[in-house]
């Protein structure tokens, strides 16, 4: 049991030392879980803004004399052996001190993401992602690196990705044959939304309004069911997907196969439904077609019909993030990662009209949103990776409402997600 297994390394004084890069909103909430985790320990932290690394490792109970800023390996090395914790700017220290054993990146961040998983690798530490937007951005890359350097490549559990494929796994360990998979989403689909729109929901919520308006207006969802579709093989039916209003009541009918009277055109779909009574879980949509299975799960009160839908009603994020690090470091578990062939992209797409000189903006801004497609439709567009476009410069005017392609823009050649992004495409 993997609590034993936890309680075992803490009765050990032998806790498992994670280093992981960002102190925000997501590595903040990390970091107060992991600190009452049994055999666990966020050993070193780094963000740009150190201070806030410290603040966090403080209100996650660390006192404050035990904490080190550290720049250096030796520094960094020579603290934890004396049972202090690490803060540090260095996105990539972590990878390179001994005493740590698994490597993460908790925040929204395709570049932080990028170039923490990527140090990882090149100095043989696993490394577990609680960052899809990485992932769809450079993680079949990535995987292909690790498995060369022999180490364990993964994103976590927590995030909708990580539990609808635990959920997927379950229901094709017992043979059904999966229709849609998807998520329920937490807010009104709204593709114009910006900071300002939702500055008052987020306020209420305090939260970032960047961060609300990336919900509101589709591109995390996007980057959500476009890494779920990477690590299944189950493709969009269209572009930016159905999102149909649904409850228990009726999702089994509404996903069903057209022949059937739903709109799944097609078995291996990915989708996502709108409506409170399954914000925030995740779900897929089966058929069966043994009688007495029908008939048991009928009985069960699972459905009506021979659609049924497996329905986990919650994603715990960060929170349940450490589960599949422990995984990863007791038992070399996987939780998910892409597949070799990519199935689908998240394409930037203009906010707004957009003149040469304009510099987009982050996930949620004013400028861009993210919609997914099939890869192969987003190769044929040249669409520009929506992992790819904060900062990005514009070079040729793009029109309200279209497709940016790598055509139209200018990147930082130098970055290690560009560079990673390029040579993943050149696979």
């Amino acid at each position: 049991m993997l609590f034993k297994q936890l309680q075992t390394l803490q009765a050990q004084g032998k806790p498992i030392k994670v280093g992981a890069y960002g102190a925000g909103w997501m590595g903040s909430g990390f970091a107060a879980q992991l600190s009452q985790t049994p055999g666990m320990d966020l050993a070193i932290l780094a963000d740009a803004d150190v201070a806030l690394a410290r603040q966090t490792l403080i209100e996650s109970g660390v006192a404050a004399v035990d904490i080190v800023e550290a720049s250096t390996p030796v520094q960094a090395q020579t603290a934890l052996e004396k049972g202090k914790r690490v803060i540090t700017a260095d996105p990539t220290l972590a990878s390179q001190v001994a005493a740590i054993d698994l490597v993460t990146d908790v925040t929204p961040d395709p570049t932080s993401g990028a170039e923490v998983a990527y140090s990882a690798i090149q100095h043989g530490k696993d490394v577990v992602l609680i960052n899809i937007e990485a992932d769809v951005t450079v993680g079949r890359i990535l995987k292909k690196k690790a498995a060369q350097a022999g180490v364990l490549y993964s994103v976590s559990s927590g995030d909708e990705p990580g539990c609808l494929m635990e959920l997927f796994d379950f229901v094709n360990s017992m043979g059904f044959e999966v229709i849609t998979i998807g998520k329920g989403k937490n807010n009104p689909l709204n593709p114009k939304a910006t900071p300002d729109t939702v500055a008052e929901s987020a306020r209420k919520a305090d939260k970032d309004a960047f961060q609300v308006a990336s919900y509101v207006d589709g591109t995390k969802t996007m980057f959500e069911m476009a890494c779920a579709a990477n690590a299944t093989g189950c493709k969009p039916m269209r572009r930016g997907m159905f999102g149909p209003e649904a409850d228990l009541t009726n999702i089994s009918q509404i996903f069903a196969l057209e022949e059937d009277g739903g709109i799944s055109k097609f078995p291996g779909a990915v989708d996502f439904v709108q409506g409170s009574a399954m914000s925030g879980g995740v779900f897929v949509v089966v058929r069966v077609h043994n009688q007495r299975i029908i008939s048991d799960l009928q009985y069960l009160k699972v459905g009506n019909s021979n659609y049924f839908t497996f329905f986990r009603p919650y994603h715990l994020w960060f929170i349940e993030a450490p589960i599949s690090l422990a995984r990863a470091y007791f038992d070399k578990t996987i939780t998910l990662v892409p597949l070799d062939e990519p199935v689908a992209e998240s394409m930037t797409v203009a906010k707004r009209d957009l003149k040469a000189g304009d510099t987009l903006d982050q996930f949620g801004g004013y400028t861009f949103h993210g919609v997914m497609d099939q890869a192969h439709v987003a190769r044929g567009l040249n669409a520009l990776p929506v992992g790819l476009a904060p900062n990005a410069k514009i070079i040729k005017p793009v029109a309200d409402g279209e497709i940016v392609t790598w055509n139209d823009v200018a990147l930082d050649e130098n970055s290690t997600v560009v560079k990673l992004r390029r040579e993943q495409d050149a696979l």
